[in-house]
């Protein structure tokens, strides 16, 4: 018995597709390729709102861009993964997998399937980042010198470049100083970075930056209605999340007061009021009162901060409700939300609480030092001529950030300069020799495709990027596995020995979200549009 049937020969929708996701997502790897690398292009990007930008970080300008195609989009979320696993090499992925969806387009020319692709690049990127890990050098979290190194690697390719010196010595010591205390030094740890508190000051130059132990709140200062004091030695800090003002009725009444004998009352009994409440500070042993800020009524009122003045209790206005967890594990103390759990115990110490002017600027912050039970988290206070400096400044030194973190998270250097990609490509493609099939063809393109970033840095840098990339092949198969560009030197030098070195992380993170995300472009094959 004979059995007919349907078979779906005609694939060019699919096709058409394909062609256009492939399109569209280069157009986003061509538009930041320049910018890859120490020499790279900085782009001046004009948001919507008529300000400007200035910057070379691939996840910051990707965000900015209004782009519209899916499959575009899906390239800026994949430098903003990149930045949330490593924090670097956002460039690095968006180039890489425009690259790969190029291999893919000479691939489908091959009539080889999607499918097939998709499933050997995944191989690929595993074999690539086995390759990477046995080159990689082990590092010690204790030892700061290798952590700057490879910092000093990240901060290279800046706007802030001429102030690696500052920002580098700042970034290291800020992640080493909220790493837990474990008995295990060897053991990967999870850090948090919103431990570290950024507070940016116009004003200065970045040079001014600094580190503090403690806590600095970028208020206007210390409240001085009444006379009250702006530096106070010894502290003991309480943080009130209750209005020093007169109480409120729950719903909007109004009290109308017909003659003065009940004016005089009414004054008489706020005053009264505000007065017991000031007295509970006091007798608490408090001398530094942190006032959260109050969307119902007044946080506080003349009256309060003239009580609070006489008896010489310092008071800092306005703290954010998104500060306050903050502020608690830094001090040590507890929000107090009534004035009846105003206990002493509940209270945060402090060597010295001063208002500190900021040379250079008009502002005025509150710096909190010696912290008798600190938390760990630390507080860095950034300078800035203008706001692009301040801005790219606090990019750079959370990337720079990013860099430890990932070196505590995975305690492997590897070298940079493109030498990592450069070894995987060589490797791969040995690799693909030993192969059959479509996979051969598949692997070898994926090794090629891996050439883009030592072609890129090169181009970048005003050097014959063929010439380079060939002899950077030819030092690789002589074994020199850490070979890669010197962009300052225009030649091509051991990384491990001129100390450009970068987290295992970065390079591994790149390779696996560029692959799996050109895999997911290669499966799709229409585009429903839902109105």
């Amino acid at each position: 018995m004979a059995f007919t049937g349907e078979t779906l020969n005609d694939r060019s929708k699919g096709k058409d597709v394909r062609t256009s996701n492939i399109v569209a997502a280069k157009a986003i790897a061509q538009a930041v390729r320049t910018s890859l690398g120490p020499r790279g292009m900085d782009k001046l990007v004009t948001l919507a709102d008529g300000s400007t930008l200035i910057s070379n970080d691939g996840a910051t300008l990707l965000s900015k861009m209004n782009v519209l195609h899916p499959a575009a989009k899906m390239l800026v979320q994949l430098s903003q993964s990149q930045d949330t696993q490593a924090g670097d090499g956002t460039t690095t992925v968006v180039v890489l997998a425009g690259a790969l969806l190029d291999a893919c387009r000479n691939l489908l020319q091959k009539n080889i399937h999607p499918t097939v692709v998709a499933s050997a690049f995944l191989q690929a990127a595993d074999k690539a980042c086995e390759y990477l890990r046995l080159i990689s050098r082990p590092v010690d979290a204790s030892d700061r010198e290798q952590l700057l190194n490879a910092v000093e690697t990240c901060l290279s390719s800046k706007v802030v470049a001429s102030h690696t010196n500052v920002l580098a010595p700042i970034a290291v010591d800020s992640v080493l100083g909220i790493m837990p205390d474990t008995d295990d030094k060897d053991a990967p740890v999870q850090l948090d970075l919103n431990d570290i508190r950024l507070v940016t000051q116009l004003g200065g130059t970045v040079d001014e930056t600094e580190l503090v132990h403690g806590l600095v709140l970028a208020q206007k200062g210390a409240s001085k209605t009444g006379g009250g004091p702006s530096r106070m030695a010894n502290a003991k800090v309480a943080l009130l999340q209750y209005c020093l003002s007169a109480p409120k009725t729950d719903i909007d009444n109004t009290v109308v007061v017909s003659d003065y004998a009940s004016m005089d009352r009414i004054l008489r009994e706020e005053r009264k009021y505000i007065l017991g409440q000031c007295k509970a500070i006091k007798k608490s042993g408090a001398n530094v009162v942190l006032l959260q800020k109050s969307i119902l009524r007044d946080a506080y009122n003349e009256l309060s901060l003239h009580f609070l003045a006489k008896m010489d209790i310092m008071v800092v206005t306005d703290i954010d409700r998104a500060d306050v967890d903050f502020v608690c594990r830094t001090l040590g103390c507890l929000p107090i939300a009534h004035a009846d759990q105003l206990t002493a115990d509940k209270l945060g110490q402090a060597e010295l609480v001063q208002e500190v002017y900021m040379e250079g600027a008009s502002s005025k912050v509150v710096k909190f030092t010696g912290v008798k039970n600190p938390g760990k988290t630390m507080t860095v206070v950034l300078r800035g001529s203008n706001d692009f400096v301040l801005q790219e400044a606090m990019r750079s030194l959370h990337d720079a950030q990013c860099v430890v973190r990932s070196l505590v998270q995975e305690r492997a250097l590897i070298a940079g300069g493109g030498a990592p990609e450069a070894e995987a490509s060589l490797k791969l493609k040995e690799y693909a020799m030993s192969l059959m099939g479509k996979d051969a063809y598949c692997f070898a393109a994926f090794a090629e495709a891996l050439e883009v970033i030592p072609y890129t840095l090169a181009e970048n840098a005003g050097m014959k990027p063929i010439h380079v990339v060939t002899e950077l092949r030819a030092m690789h198969s002589a074994g020199v596995a850490g070979a890669g560009i010197n962009v300052k030197k225009g030649i091509v030098s051991d990384m491990y020995e001129l100390n450009v070195v970068q987290p295992l992380l970065v390079s591994v993170s790149a390779i696996r979200l560029a692959s799996e995300t050109v895999a997911m472009i290669m499966k799709i094959d229409d585009l429903v549009v839902v109105r």
